[in-house]
């Protein structure tokens, strides 16, 4: 007799035996991974992005599987408030967070993260390095956010050589100066946040560069970290893993091998290093961040088109070492990957790779960030998802609100529906899918908040009174127009300008359009 038979006629007979029997059979589908890769003060300098001198082999290969966004956009450039919008979901005027002082829960104590919200709906959260700034944070990143308490890198340090100095540094010479001003502030009175002031005073050089380990410095503990989570996890859950690298900021160290991919001479100085003609002085930024280094000489604030001065040497000593610490921060990535691919989790881990901000090297005379401008604005955004798994090329602008509920529609996680963000789940397969006609940065400069609309071709930034961050959306200071098909360098505000009228009416009703829906 033919058993087979007998069963599945049984079956067809009974709609309710067939339902138990399928349910049985077929399992509900593990929910993917996610790796979350954040990389701090990372501007689009890499081979898959099309600078022809950068060695970032690990990401470039990752981002030949996935979605490369080419007009992506921070909403704030600058850590703290990029970091708070992107995790939340929600634009910095409703996170509140505009600086590196506010905490994102003392303002909204019940707002949900993206890692929490995944916890929520199953997964097991987990991370490491920079992924909020701390600054915004708990002492424990955010407890709420992670399932799995918060790795602690420094575990996982080289410490070889002697412990880390001021979080950075490896130099023996070094070392004996930090220890000299160190014991003279001691005798003085001072500790904690004061000490370490006055010896950053002293001594804070803005590069490094040293035979050592990966793991002497401070990425390559946060990879080996994260290799330690993915080899020791003992549950079946899907994970959330956040990685934070905290390279390419300052200062640059990382070891030699990595300088040495690159020759100072063949550093690029930017451009143009002036100020743009016709646009308002208060854009700018003095590049304060940078003044802070010890080893940077007297600079210039700019006049009337002049804005902060190195010496070409110094230029290309820091642009060469941007350079080193985004080749060295790459190869960590490779690590981190070649250990999903080892645990056979690649077939199922989506990846999200995104910096934070970009990084002026000394286009408009800037450097740092903290400005409205393309390369302070504009990130690197790469995504791959397992199911789809090729390459494609997005120009649509996209906005980092994009990334949470991204990922929520990626994982079959429902979307919660006051983000202020699309899901770009779209352009994986169709990367000419439209998303949306703009992308929105700002930044706020004194008693002034800036909103900067960025389509394919145009950024408009219109200046608007923000008297005790009390906002008057009525009431514009002055705005910006730049051409980036003619005017790539952003040498000239076209705002005045008669040709562009039309243009000008179109971004106008863009940035009504802005307001309508994300101005409360």
């Amino acid at each position: 007799m033919n058993t087979t038979k007998i069963i599945s006629s049984a079956l067809i007979a009974s709609p309710f035996l067939a339902s138990c029997v399928t349910l049985a059979q077929a399992p509900q589908q593990q929910k993917k991974n996610i790796l979350f890769i954040a990389v701090d003060d990372l501007k689009p300098l890499l081979g898959c992005y099309g600078d022809p001198l950068a060695k970032t082999p690990n990401i470039d290969k990752l981002a030949s599987r996935g979605a490369i966004y080419t007009h992506s956009y921070c909403q704030q450039a600058v850590s703290g408030p990029t970091r708070a919008s992107l995790l939340t979901g929600k634009c910095p005027d409703y996170t509140q967070v505009w600086d590196l002082k506010t905490m994102i829960r003392n303002i909204n104590p019940t707002i949900v993260t993206l890692p929490q919200y995944l916890v929520e709906n199953g997964y097991n959260t987990a991370g490491i390095g920079k992924i909020f700034d701390p600054r915004s944070v708990d002492a424990n990143q955010d407890k709420v956010s992670w399932s799995t308490p918060y790795i602690e890198y420094e575990h996982f340090l080289d410490n070889s050589t002697g412990d880390i100095m001021l979080a950075s540094y490896r130099n023996p010479a070094l070392r004996a100066e930090i220890t000299k001003y160190e014991a003279e502030g001691t005798a003085n009175g001072l500790k904690g946040n004061k000490l370490r002031l006055f010896i950053t005073e002293k001594v804070k050089p803005s590069t490094e560069c040293l035979e050592i380990t990966d793991e002497a410095y401070n990425d390559g503990a946060i990879a080996k970290g994260a290799i330690d989570f993915l080899e020791n996890r003992k549950d079946d859950k899907p994970f959330f893993l956040a990685v934070g690298f905290k390279k390419p900021h300052l200062p640059f160290v990382a070891p030699k091998k990595y300088w040495d991919l690159y020759k100072r001479g063949d550093m690029p100085l930017a451009e143009y290093r002036k100020k743009a003609l016709n646009s308002p002085e208060f854009a700018y930024t003095n590049s304060s961040e940078l003044k802070s280094y010890t080893d940077i000489p007297a600079v210039y604030e700019f006049t009337d088109i002049d804005n902060t001065i190195l010496t070409e040497d110094k230029a290309r000593e820091l642009i060469h070492g941007y350079y080193a610490s985004v080749s060295y921060m790459d190869a960590q990535v490779g690590k981190v990957l070649a250990e999903l691919e080892r645990k056979g989790l690649t077939k199922n881990t989506i990846i999200v790779l995104w910096g934070d901000h970009g990084w002026h090297l000394g286009d408009h005379g800037l450097w740092n960030k903290h400005t409205n401008f393309e390369q302070a604005a504009r990130t690197p955004m790469i995504i791959v998802d397992p199911s789809v798994n090729k390459s494609v090329v997005v120009n649509s602008p996209v906005e980092f609100l994009d990334i949470f509920p991204t990922l929520c529609d990626l994982s079959g996680v429902e979307i919660p529906t006051n983000l202020d963000g699309k899901s770009l789940k779209a352009t994986l397969q169709k990367p000419d899918t439209k998303m949306k006609d703009y992308a929105v940065s700002q930044f706020p400069r004194g008693p002034r908040m800036g909103y900067s609309i960025r389509t394919e071709k145009y950024r408009y930034t219109v200046w608007v009174n923000w008297k005790d961050k009390v906002l008057d959306m009525n009431k514009i200071i002055v705005t910006e127009l730049y051409d980036y098909e003619k005017d790539p360098l952003e040498t000239e505000n076209l705002v005045d300008k008669k040709e562009y009228a039309a243009v000008l009416k179109t971004m106008q009703a863009h940035f009504d359009d802005f307001k309508a829906k994300r101005i409360r």
